[in-house]
């Protein structure tokens, strides 16, 4: 029987990243070569866990691995999971040679790295992402994290994975609005630094959707460059002090109309309304050249993405969440903002950029 397709990418990074259609035929090989452990703990949601948890578990040796499963959704990333989470490991006496195994989407993938990055001091982490968001973003780089009452991802930590795998194939049982999420990150990418690959992943969403991209070659495509670009980033800064501001594009108010939502509206779909948002921000702010929030919408809308903030959802109530935010500096909100499509602004300034709260309101009415 011929081998899964697997192809190792973003070498430059302390860790494998392993994509391609057919990688999880090979994930206990992964997992034991990046994070050889006594005992493993997969750490899976109720819609993930009954499609591949068995397959994981079973390709990892006999009673090492136990699987822990948590409820799905945003709104389950909290402490309370978290609590619950390691004190499963520790009624189970899983101890320091522990790996934690990440499956799922970018709840998961953010959860499981913080019960990682505090378990014993810190264990391994592994991920393996079965979203399209969760491949391209949540799974590189090493941010962990919860949510809470006051904001999203507020109470985290950097742990880098070991390993991360990303089978193309498990995205063929993903639903069709799921897929939609992942596309505004690929978006997003092409915006901070790929005027080219935002074309192309503009051009490839009818195909995309039409074939809920499995066996897509484009898929593939898209999946290996978004990873390469948010890797490249990562690789220059590791600890988000400067370059990496870059990948909060459409986050600053994607992040506020998620809490405000009450997380109702999904990540992705946060973050296309805030890429459009934060696109008219830069044109109206003289940041940006002209055109490039027409197109970003184009690519929003083209996607099945909302371009516009929920119904209901007044200015300032949009200001005073964003207040909330990691990325408030000094009082001041902060913003990454394109300066054309596949170049952002801000290289002078930490790579973020102050915006009066005005001229916010004047895009927002």
């Amino acid at each position: 029987m011929a081998r899964p397709s697997r192809q190792i990418i973003a070498v430059a990074l302390p860790y494998p990243v392993i994509a391609g259609p057919g990688c999880l035929a090979d994930a206990g090989e992964i997992i034991e070569e990046s994070a050889p452990a006594h005992r493993y703990a997969i750490i899976t949601d109720s819609n993930v866990g009954p499609l591949y948890g068995k397959r994981v578990l079973a390709s990892l040796p006999e009673r090492s691995a136990h699987v822990l499963t948590v409820p799905a959704g945003e709104a389950h990333k909290t402490r309370e999971t978290w609590a619950r989470l390691t004190d499963e490991l520790l009624a189970l006496r899983f101890g320091r040679d522990t790996t934690i195994v990440a499956l799922g989407g970018g709840v998961v993938g953010d959860l499981a790295g913080f019960v990682a990055a505090t378990f014993m001091r810190g264990v391994p982490v592994v991920q393996i992402p079965t979203t399209l968001l969760s491949m391209i973003d949540a799974s590189i780089g090493g941010k962990t994290g919860v949510d809470t009452p006051a904001g999203k991802n507020l109470v985290g930590a950097f742990h880098p994975p070991a390993a991360v795998i990303a089978d193309t194939q498990t995205l063929a049982t993903l639903p069709l609005d799921e897929l939609r999420q992942g596309l505004a990150e690929a978006l997003k990418h092409g915006v901070i630094a790929d005027e080219g690959y935002f074309d192309f992943v503009a051009a490839a969403i009818p195909e995309l959707v039409e074939s809920r991209g499995s066996g897509s070659d484009s898929l593939v495509r898209l999946v290996v460059r978004s990873i390469e670009i948010k890797s490249d980033i990562v690789r220059h800064d590791p600890g988000e002090s400067g370059l990496r501001k870059v990948l909060n594009f459409g986050h600053t108010v994607g992040h506020a109309v998620e809490m405000w939502s009450g997380y109702r509206v999904a990540h992705g779909a946060a973050v296309a309304i805030g890429m459009v948002v934060e696109s008219s921000i830069a044109e109206l702010a003289g940041v940006a050249e002209g055109g490039t929030a027409r197109r970003v919408r184009a690519a929003v809308e083209r996607a099945g993405l909302p371009a516009t903030l929920p119904s209901g959802m007044k200015p300032d109530e949009l200001l005073h969440a964003m207040l909330g935010d990691k990325k408030v500096k000094g009082g001041a909100i902060e913003y990454a903002l394109p300066k054309r499509i596949g170049e952002m602004a801000g290289s002078e300034s930490g790579w973020t950029v102050s915006v009066n709260d005005e001229l916010v309101r004047e895009v927002l009415i």
